[in-house]
């Protein structure tokens, strides 16, 4: 990644949540109105190539399945979360996300947004550009996966590791190594117990339908023609032992179809659930962290 540049990555997921509203009929599956305005002199181009009339249609209308269903998923969880009591988000390659800037429950949470130092910096110009207020509870967390230790960061910003969080981790184990993925549970399994997690995965080739294959087969080349290659498929036993080895029980491991209430794929549009990604949640069980 260029110092000074955004993901493309980050670019294509802000695009898809803004496109949900242009080309997409109701119902909404996630409304995120903020998406076009941090995209800014990007967006026009970007979200103009998901209409129906476009070459590459179908497939972006699966990534916009994709990006949408995700996000409506950790923020349903993360409402329940909160009315629990938890009171500290973070988000784990938080990108061009807006819920911190759109949400009225972001009020009543600490929200720390980490992401790779480049990605992050350019947002922050986006957001000043746009004229989007950062809220006081907001936290911006400069990590790169890779090689940066996740909780010492966490706490140089304030995190609270007396008291337990709601993570969101999505849209980034396919980018890393699997060392790197067991590193950043070893830091999430080490919060407070009752801690919860929202982790993305993109499955093998054995478990895609076709939909799902011929997501992967569009995009694989193109995320490594950007110098952003996807690296690890997990499946879901992989996951659950991944999860175990840091402490994480899981509670649900659900499929695109899954990730949102029925009534929301009775569509006239595009949209329609296919088999490469799914979500894991857990949470964070044994004896409290140590501070």
């Amino acid at each position: 990644m260029d110092a000074g540049k955004p993901s493309r990555t980050a670019l294509a997921t802000a695009a898809a949540r803004a496109a949900h509203l242009v080309v997409d009929a109701e119902p909404w599956i996630l409304e995120d109105r903020l998406a076009a305005r941090l995209l800014a002199g990007d967006g026009g181009d970007l979200i103009a190539a998901h209409r129906d009339d476009e070459p590459n249609a179908g497939a972006l209308a699966a990534i916009r399945v994709a990006m949408t269903t995700r996000g409506r998923y950790a923020e349903d969880r993360l409402a329940e979360a909160v009315r629990r009591g938890i009171a500290q988000y973070v988000l784990l390659g938080a990108g061009l996300d807006s819920f911190a800037y759109r949400s009225p429950m972001a009020r009543r949470l600490r929200v720390f947004e980490v992401d790779h130092p480049a990605t992050q910096a350019w947002k922050r110009l986006r957001l000043a550009d746009a004229a989007i207020a950062v809220p006081d509870g907001v936290r911006f967390v400069a990590v790169d996966f890779q090689a940066d230790p996740l909780g010492e960061r966490l706490r140089e910003l304030g995190f609270d590791r007396s008291q337990p969080a709601f993570v969101s981790w999505l849209g980034v184990t396919q980018y890393l190594r699997p060392d790197a993925i067991a590193a950043t549970l070893g830091a999430i399994g080490g919060l407070q117990p009752g801690s919860e997690l929202v982790m993305e995965y993109l499955v093998p080739a054995q478990l895609r339908d076709r939909a799902g294959q011929a997501v992967a087969d569009f995009f694989m080349s193109r995320a490594a023609a950007v110098g952003e290659p996807w690296l690890t498929f997990l499946t879901p036993a992989d996951v659950r032992e991944l999860l175990a080895a840091s402490g994480l029980a899981v509670v649900d491991d659900v499929s695109r179809r899954e990730h949102v209430d029925p009534s929301l794929w009775r569509r006239s549009d595009r949209l329609a659930p296919h088999e490469l990604g799914r979500l894991s949640r857990a949470v964070v069980q044994g004896a409290p962290a140590a501070q």
